[in-house]
């Protein structure tokens, strides 16, 4: 594999300080917005599980609390990034905030007024997290927006102390308004905490994008190009799939812990805020530990520690039959999950240009929340047939035993590939009229290399059309003329002339500084660049468009 990585603006282990995301004011101010909602959102979740243990106590009902919160995210977090990077971010989030607000505000009604039942509660649950997930992937998508490329990681684990910050007043907090004000109280909170947010987006004016005389892309072309996308990135692969495998497991304490709280420690509310705050608190260490660790571990050593720690807290779980060693395993439990999602998340980042980020994390938090909904289903429905210590252990069990076989997914961190558009094919010379919307548009690239070089431009040459159908290509191949030594062709196919006059604008610098190695392995003849259009039956002529 040809190294194509850069090491100077996109170094980022350059920003070691956890605070220099926080030197830049508009990420410093929507961070502080988004705590403040946060916090409202985790006061429901642990208010939501609660009150489900008072309305139905079985651990497959209660577990389904969790089910409701992470299937959305399954279902709609594609689509969503899609829609991420077609439209206006800043305007798709405002009105997703609305709406949210009004459902958070609905679901505090029927709790005032006495009405809920486990099934509004969990329908209450699952369209607030439609919008968590139609929201996901454009607020991950606007970080790059917010802080320079260098001060991503630090920005990615701010966000992580965020959550966890609100993870562990939230809860806490929670259980302290119930007592004092009613079950009611953590659904108003909840519900006007989200006008944080709301103002902080009316405010941020983000950069204006260089405008394109092209058409947005319309949604399920888009969709398709997106897993063509991830299928041909290996970076966001391996991130994807060590996400599906750590979140299964893990999902088993998110799942279990109302019941861990309220029958295995026998506790009220109080405490389970408490240990839902213990995780937070956890993680905000974490999170503040995370710059240092990555001086002395890579990406796959960070995430094996994860795991471990996850594991010994679902065993410490398992056993903990008072407050104190739950608290305790609470406490490892955000360390290690911190340490995971920062790095997995990073990882996905830099693995991403701009085009396709939305569609890219979006494919992240599927797997996140699609391993979650799954796991917390298996998990709930192995406590009620077994019990709640041996479920912790057989989870335990699985995410150890997993660890070193998941290692051949390799991550992305540190140094990655400049990904930012190279602007460098130039336009294809048309003689015709080539409407937007023909296609197929088959193109194709002829080399003349020198024979010593083959083995060596094979090498790059398969790697350049990986890059192709990163780009957009539905097909591509390398062609040798059996007549003539060192003749090749590369031929590659998009869908539309629209969508191959995208590609050109997708196309990045690493794409470039791999084409110009491809070239050099060539004699002094440049290679010749075609690009041809389907002709329809009733077309006539030859319509042939070169360049």
């Amino acid at each position: 594999m040809i190294d194509l990585k850069s090491h100077e603006p996109n170094d980022l282990s350059a920003s070691q300080s956890f605070w220099s995301a926080f030197r830049h004011r508009t990420f410093a101010i929507i961070w502080t917005a988004t705590v403040v909602s946060n916090i409202g959102t985790w006061m429901y979740n642990a208010a939501s599980g609660w009150l489900m243990t008072g309305l139905d106590a079985s651990p497959m009902t209660v577990s389904l609390i969790q089910v409701a919160s992470s299937l959305p995210m399954f279902l709609f977090a594609l689509p969503a990034g899609a829609l991420a990077d077609i439209v206006d971010r800043r305007r798709f989030l405002i009105y997703a905030e609305i709406s949210v607000t009004i459902i958070a505000a609905a679901s505090a009604v029927l709790v005032r007024l006495d009405i809920i039942t486990p099934f509004l509660l969990l329908l209450c649950t699952f369209l607030l997290s439609i919008g968590a997930a139609l929201t996901a992937p454009a607020w991950q998508s606007i970080v790059p927006q917010l802080v320079p490329r260098r001060d991503l990681p630090a920005a990615v684990a701010g966000n992580g102390v965020g959550i966890n910050i609100s993870r562990a007043i939230g809860p806490a907090l929670a259980g302290v308004v119930i007592g004092v004000f009613g079950n009611a109280a953590p659904f108003w909170l909840n519900a006007a905490s989200n006008f944080a947010v709301i103002g902080a987006l009316l405010w941020w004016r983000p950069p204006a994008k260089t405008e394109h005389a092209l058409p947005a892309e319309r949604l399920m072309s888009a969709l398709i190009i997106g897993f063509r996308h991830a299928r041909y990135n290996r970076p966001l692969r391996a991130a994807l799939m060590r996400a599906a495998f750590f979140f299964f497991f893990a999902s088993a304490y998110w799942a279990l812990l109302p019941l861990i709280a309220s029958s295995q420690i026998d506790s009220g509310p109080a405490v389970y805020g408490l240990l839902l705050g213990a995780i937070g608190l956890g993680a905000v260490v974490g999170a503040f530990a995370l710059p240092r660790l990555r001086r002395v571990l890579d990406a796959d050593r960070l995430v094996i520690l994860g795991s471990s720690g996850t594991a010994a807290t679902l065993v410490t779980l398992g056993l903990a039959r008072s407050p104190t060693p739950a608290l305790a395993a609470c406490v490892l439990a955000g360390f290690s999950w911190i340490l995971v999602i920062a790095t997995l998340n990073v990882s996905a980042q830099i693995s991403l240009p701009d085009w396709v980020r939305g569609r890219g994390l979006a494919m992240f938090v599927t797997a996140f929340f699609g391993a979650m909904t799954l796991g917390s289903a298996v998990w709930g429905q192995m406590a009620t047939m077994l019990d709640l210590s041996t479920t912790n252990y057989v989870a335990a069990a699985g995410l150890l035993f997993g660890i070193f076989p998941s290692r051949r997914w390799k991550l992305s961190a540190g140094a990655g590939p400049d990904l930012t558009p190279s602007m460098h094919w130039p336009n294809p010379v048309i003689s015709i009229d080539a409407e937007a919307d023909r296609g197929p548009v088959m193109i194709s690239v002829e080399y003349s290399v020198d024979s010593q070089h083959r083995d060596a431009f094979l090498q790059a040459v398969h790697q350049l059309g990986e890059g192709r159908r990163r780009d957009g290509a539905y097909a591509w191949d390398i062609f040798e003329d059996v007549a003539e030594e060192g003749r090749f062709v590369e031929i590659f196919y998009v869908a539309s002339w629209l969508e191959h006059l995208r590609q050109h604008r997708r196309v990045t610098n690493a794409d470039r500084i791999l084409q110009e190695m491809v070239r050099q392995f060539g004699a002094d003849k440049e290679p010749k660049v075609t690009h041809l259009i389907a002709v329809s039956s009733s077309a006539s002529g030859s319509e042939r468009i070169a360049s």
